[in-house]
């Protein structure tokens, strides 16, 4: 049945990303693998030795984590009491997710989760990731998300941040009132 109106027309939807594609075929190759990894090892070996592996898997992994976060809390306790910022990271992150991995069950993320506790993998990944995040944010469109970042880190040439509040005044607003100066 049809009333006459005019069929609503839908704007053409975006494309997808390539990692919004790939990553649920990705998720389902690695469980597969890890179930796939984990029989033949219980082929191997027996059921229960695959068992005592996830086990010490999870007990390792937590232990780790719990060791990250203290280093993670010292260093932000030292640093208040110092009066200043925390430093980088200092790899904790990097071993909090290394310590997930390992807690994951499954021999490739024990694998991965041991890789990413070694100190210079740890330095190498944190390195990438952050020129991919500096990347990323210099390529940012204005009024994306990433844009956000990259107002937020405007500094002055000496160094200093410069605080400061954004005013959009769009054609035909009614002229307002002088905003009050910003104050530390």
């Amino acid at each position: 049945m049809t009333t006459g109106a005019p069929t609503p027309t839908y704007p053409a939807r975006p494309r997808r990303s390539r990692l919004r594609t790939f990553l649920p075929l990705g998720v389902a190759a690695w469980l597969v693998l890890e179930i796939w990894l984990l029989t033949v090892v219980a082929d191997a070996t027996s059921g229960f030795v695959v068992f005592l592996l996830l086990l010490a898997g999870l007990v390792l992994g937590s232990v780790v984590i719990k060791r990250a976060g203290r280093r993670a809390f010292q260093a932000l306790n030292e640093a208040l009491q110092r009066g200043g910022t925390p430093a980088s990271g200092g790899g904790n992150g990097l071993m909090m997710l290394g310590g997930l991995l390992i807690m994951l069950p499954g021999l490739v993320s024990d694998a991965l989760g041991l890789f990413l506790l070694i100190p210079p993998v740890q330095k190498a990944v944190s390195r990438l990731t952050e020129r991919t995040f500096e990347r990323k944010l210099r390529e940012a469109t204005p009024g994306s998300f990433g844009d956000a970042f990259q107002q937020a880190r405007m500094h002055r040439p000496d160094g200093k941040v410069v605080q400061g509040e954004v005013i959009r005044e769009e054609p035909g607003d009614a002229p307002q009132e002088p905003r009050p100066p910003l104050t530390r």
